[in-house]
């Protein structure tokens, strides 16, 4: 018989479960004990929230690799390649290792039915425990209570923030989200949440399990000036911590400071010039992703970035506030169906001069028909687009000098968006990352 490329096995697994989303851990751990599995890493850490998971990730994964340590990366979804979700020492896992590993979950599972999420996760672990690293860095697919990736119990959990998403699998108040993410805390181990406004449920269950939980604003914090950023925080005994003129990141410095802290309690050295070099040099496709692009023999700026709910397009709009632009700002834009649409265009229409729109290629999609309309309903100028390769093609062509083009809404979006810009690279032998 012939062995499963990755993209069969891909192919297979989406057809695998009755429902894409089937929440609970019993299925799951039944397949982990008969693999065998036990724990990925001599450390572990586990990341949710709303938004910021992918670049809190990042940051704590980059501050433990540049002490030497051999780091593992479990993340999603994927932009272009499922490649993406499984990082092994600073390398994507290759084609033939997630073959191997899916093939040994298929073979454990037996009559256990998997989905996808669940069956990419278990072979993430697999590989974990195989390659004999230091430390992983677990990002939650969604939740908490209920993910799969909350089989393993983390030496250390973090949550980034608690907002509204995902309400049909989390409910639709702060405090349900809170309640679900709070699932990741583990008796006697440390939490934090960098959240400035913790919903009751997350100190509730902090308190129950006797898990000394930090907050930002009390425990750990950070200053932005124009020229640098500070940030203090506490050791693993409680010591205060403190470093001063961090250079300005692209990404989330909000972010940067909770992976400070939470790797100010793994008790590794303390070196100013390591980190501050971990941080400037950590990069996540995607998110806040500054790029230009030679189209049509101008100079094209983008930005692309994977907010998909209000949360994260009020964050956005602070961003594009504190860097505003000589020129206009050109918007590529898709949501899925399940997303808050007028609280994501309220949060960035000030922002935004022109509006291209376009479906997601997946059935979730909201049609560019209704993103039209409400962004008529609003007084915006827009065009409507069969793609979103046509929608960013056309706002490329729009674009002079001093403006900007911004890509955001989905995963979907930007992924179709860096599909496109790959394609135009290979082709005129130009574009780089910003």
């Amino acid at each position: 018989m012939t062995a499963r490329s990755l993209a069969d096995w891909l192919a297979y697994l989406e057809q695998l479960h009755p429902t894409a989303i089937d929440m609970g851990l019993e299925r799951a751990r039944e397949v982990a004990s008969r693999l065998g599995l036990t724990r990925p890493a001599p450390k572990v850490v586990t990341v949710t929230g709303t938004n910021g998971k992918g670049s809190t990730c990042a940051f704590i994964a980059s501050l433990l690799s540049r002490q030497g340590l051999r780091v593992g990366i479990y993340s999603s979804p994927h932009l272009l390649r499922y490649n993406e979700r499984v990082q092994l020492a600073g390398r994507e896992v290759d084609d033939s290792r997630l073959c191997e590993a899916f093939a040994a979950v298929e073979e454990a599972r037996g009559e256990v039915s998997l989905t996808y999420f669940e069956m990419g996760t278990l072979a993430a672990f697999w590989l974990f425990e195989r390659a004999r690293l230091d430390a992983v860095v677990l990002e939650v697919g969604l939740g908490g209570r209920l993910d799969a990736v909350n089989l393993v119990d983390a030496d250390l959990a973090v949550v980034t923030n608690i907002g509204l998403d995902h309400a049909d699998w989390l409910g639709d108040s702060r405090e349900s989200v809170a309640y679900e993410k709070a699932g990741i805390l583990r008796a006697d181990k440390p939490a934090l949440c960098g959240d400035l406004d913790v919903p009751a449920p997350l100190l509730e269950q902090a308190d129950a399990l006797k898990a000394p939980l930090l907050l930002r604003g009390r425990d750990f914090d950070l200053a932005i000036d124009p020229e640098a950023w500070h940030w203090r925080g506490v050791g693993p005994a409680g010591e205060p911590l403190e470093l001063h003129g961090l250079p300005l990141l692209s990404l989330p410095m909000e972010n940067a400071a909770l992976a400070l802290q939470a790797y100010a309690l793994l008790g590794l050295p303390w070196d100013f010039a390591a980190m501050a070099e971990a941080l400037a040099r950590t990069r996540v496709a995607g998110r806040l992703d500054r790029r230009r692009l030679t189209w049509q023999g101008r100079d094209v700026s983008l930005l692309l970035d994977v907010g998909h709910n209000p949360h994260a397009a009020g964050y956005l709009a602070q961003r594009l506030q504190q860097r505003p632009l000589a020129g206009r700002r050109l918007a590529v834009f898709g949501l899925l169906a399940d997303k808050d649409l007028d609280g994501v265009v309220a949060a960035l229409q000030p922002s935004i001069d022109d509006w291209a729109v376009a479906p997601l290629p997946t059935p979730r999609t909201r049609s560019s028909a209704q993103l039209s309309a409400t962004l008529l309903e609003r007084g915006a100028v827009v065009g409507e687009y069969a793609s979103v390769a046509q929608a960013l093609a056309a706002q490329c062509a729009k674009a002079g000098d001093a403006d900007e083009v911004l890509v955001f809404g989905s995963f979907y979006c930007v992924a179709e968006a860096l599909a496109w810009l790959q394609e135009r690279t290979e082709e005129e032998g130009h574009g780089s990352a910003g």
